[in-house]
């Protein structure tokens, strides 16, 4: 797909979809994970680095991803807490992974984007697919950064679907809208992976069946993991969205449009985040008048290939030939 690997440090709040985020980007042979940054969220940004340290067991990818632990709040706001009843008491489905001898880095989250930013410079892509505090805080704290990294692909927010906490906020923007905002008024190359399209990549259990039967021995594991993971998330998107044995893959198809961007088809469009405290708290406001003048031009996914997309997601969990047949 790519004539070199994609430089990436993924930032998460380790809930289900994040841990097929993160599985996928540590298995990818199109993606060198720099490393991953914990953020507070689905769960405690304790829970999220524990979460994240295992599944990077789990996954035996054949090289090191240190972690930095980040923010356990937003920028200006009260953390809301966590959702058991979306992600499970521990984040992950209350599966229990083995315990990694990984430890975090003493390092910060910010301070570690900053100093990879310096490291790769134009190289590196930051996926957050959490609250985007960590990457605001390193803006904050060295604006610099914003000339230096490639891009910035964001899972999160939504410009004409409905939203997810309040009809027009998404939760990654409702949950730190200050922090949303610092990066929409920086430099720094946008791209948004929204609910427009992330609502429309579905993963089903049959999905999930085929790939235990298919994963080859070295990935069983990680498969079985998957199936056990998701069933309470495939229940909260019954009860949520009269979704049918199927949940929405948000964080991976971030990661996704960050190693292929042809997967979607985007927009530009001037932007600014609300940063008020009612309904519209942390809605993207896009100035679609002829003459725009409200925000800065910031990149948004309108459209999605699912099937593609989703058969790119099991690729790394099983045979291609099998991976073709789970879509």
């Amino acid at each position: 797909m790519t004539d070199r690997k994609k430089r990436i440090i993924l930032d998460v709040d380790t809930g289900i979809d994040d841990a097929v985020a993160v599985l996928y980007a540590l298995l990818s042979p199109d993606i060198e994970l720099v490393g991953i940054t914990t953020v507070f969220g689905n769960i405690e940004v304790e829970q999220a680095t524990e979460n994240t340290l295992r599944l990077i067991k789990l996954a035996n990818c054949g090289y090191e991803v240190p972690v930095a632990m980040g923010a356990a709040k937003p920028l200006a706001r009260h953390y809301s807490g966590p959702v058991p009843h979306i992600h499970g008491n521990n984040g992950i489905g209350d599966v229990e992974l083995p315990k990694s001898e990984q430890k975090p880095l003493e390092e910060s989250a910010d301070d570690f984007i900053i100093r990879k930013a310096h490291e790769l410079p134009g190289e590196l892509i930051i996926v957050p697919v959490g609250r985007m505090t960590n990457v605001a805080a390193a803006v904050q704290k060295d604006p610099s950064i914003a000339k230096l990294i490639n891009r910035v692909v964001i899972m999160g927010g939504t410009v004409f679907a409905p939203g997810n906490v309040t009809p027009v906020s998404e939760a990654n923007f409702w949950g730190d809208p200050e922090a949303a905002a610092v990066l929409f008024n920086s430099e720094l190359p946008i791209t948004v992976v929204g609910l427009d399209v992330t609502m429309k990549v579905k993963l089903t259990r049959q999905h999930l069946e085929q790939l235990l039967q298919n994963a080859p021995s070295e990935k069983r594991d990680v498969a079985l993991f998957l199936q056990q993971s998701m069933d309470r998330y495939i229940q909260f998107y019954g009860e949520s969205n009269g979704f049918l044995g199927a949940c929405a893959m948000h964080d991976p198809l971030a990661v996704l449009v960050a190693v292929d961007p042809s997967l979607v088809r985007t927009q530009t469009l001037k932007a600014v985040i609300d940063c008020g405290h009612d309904l519209t708290a942390g809605m993207i406001i896009t100035d679609r008048r002829f003459n725009s003048v409200i925000g800065r031009e910031i990149d948004f996914c309108l459209e999605v290939e699912e099937e593609r997309s989703l058969s790119q997601l099991l690729s790394v969990f099983a045979a291609p030939a099998a991976a073709e047949r789970t879509v």
